[in-house]
């Protein structure tokens, strides 16, 4: 069984006691002590948030990308990430190829639609990058 944590002291208390022992009060003011959370549940959190080790739409659309844009697009053009309201970002390198891009989206979006796990994907946002 794992022992309790003892109880934690006030800012005001830990000030006096290091004033009192002569050691100096480094904390910030300001700062907000949070209780310290366990690295393995904190990993696993990250884990899941980005999608690391694990399959998503992201990583299905970068794999496809030069199927569904064609090779010269692919080239100037890289999809970047899918945002809550299912809209992809897509950084594109040439104006040219943002006007192309931009003019075949729909079609573009049908075929991301038929990628699995795609299918939340409902429409491009081309951005200069």
């Amino acid at each position: 069984m794992p022992e309790p944590e003892p109880p934690r002291l006030s800012r005001i208390t830990e000030e006096l006691i290091g004033d009192l022992r002569g050691v100096p009060f480094d904390e910030p003011r300001r700062q907000v002590r949070r209780p310290t959370t366990n690295l393995n549940e904190l990993l696993n959190t990250l884990l899941d948030k980005h999608q690391i080790g694990r399959e998503s739409p992201e990583h299905t659309v970068r794999e496809n990308w030069r199927d569904l844009v064609g090779p010269a697009a692919a080239a100037y053009s890289h999809p970047a990430l899918i945002d809550p309201r299912g809209r992809l970002t897509v950084l594109v390198q040439h104006a040219v190829v943002r006007n192309e891009l931009f003019f075949h989206r729909k079609t573009i979006v049908a075929r991301i639609q038929k990628l699995p796990g795609c299918a939340k994907i409902k429409d491009l946002n081309l951005r200069a990058g």
